[in-house]
Formats: C-alpha cells, structure tokens, sequence
C-alpha cells in the first residue's frame, strides 16, 4: 500500500502553479514538486492529483492499494460524487476516470491543510521555480 499526498500553489487565480507530490510506502519516501502551467488553484489542485496518479503508472506502483489524500474539498467532492459540477473540471474528472481505471484500488481522502504540508511546501517549492 501506498499513500499518496498531493498539494498546488497558484500566485494569482488563475496564474502560474506548482504542485507537490509525496509517495510513502513501506520502502520509500519520494518528494516531488511539479509545474503545472497557468491555471486557477481548483484546476492546478486537479492536475497535480492527475500528474501523481500517472507518475505511479509510470513508475510501476500502480499494482498495489493507493490512498491518495488531497486538501482540496472540490476535487475529493467531484471524484466522491463521480460529477463534476464546474464545466471547466469536467475534463480533469474524465481525466480521473480512465487514470483510476489502472489501479486495482484507489481510495481519495480529504485531509486538512495542516495534515498536507510536505505536498505544501513541495508546490511551493516549484512555484518559486516560475520567478
């Protein structure tokens, strides 16, 4: 099993954004910080949950149980709800759909900011990289 958290800083909304990534498993730990383009804080929120989950693909750990936990209510509420009410998420929750597809269990949480800040500081470390 491994958990899986995610986090997005946006300067401005919409503006640029960056995304953290922290991988924990038995056997590892990983940090990753990711730019994620100009996009509004839901949106980024949407991409770095999409660019970990293929990351996991990517690197073969897509064969076990995955708890993803996000701060984001929007995007917790959209993949729990299996709708997404804001047109401009409808891609990104399509997005989920066919990504969530290649994992035999994968399980999203909403977990407060304070539970969040390795991912926290890993999107605002990439953030900085667009100055």
């Amino acid at each position: 099993m491994l958990r899986i958290y995610v986090d997005a800083a946006t300067k401005g909304n919409p503006g640029p954004s960056g995304g953290g990534i922290v991988i924990v498993g038995d056997t590892m730990h990983e940090q990753i910080h990711v730019q994620l383009g100009e996009c509004s804080n839901h949106e980024a929120e949407f991409r770095v949950l999409i660019q970990a989950l293929q990351l996991l693909v990517e690197k073969k750990l897509n064969d076990q149980t995955i708890i993803l936990h996000s701060d984001s209510k929007i995007v917790v509420q959209t993949i729990e709800k299996k709708h997404a009410k804001n047109p401009l998420f409808k891609p990104y929750f399509l997005n989920f759909q066919h990504i969530e597809k290649q994992f035999p269990l994968l399980l999203v949480k909403w977990i407060p900011e304070s539970q969040n800040k390795g991912a926290d500081n890993l999107a605002k470390q990439a953030l900085h990289k667009y100055q």
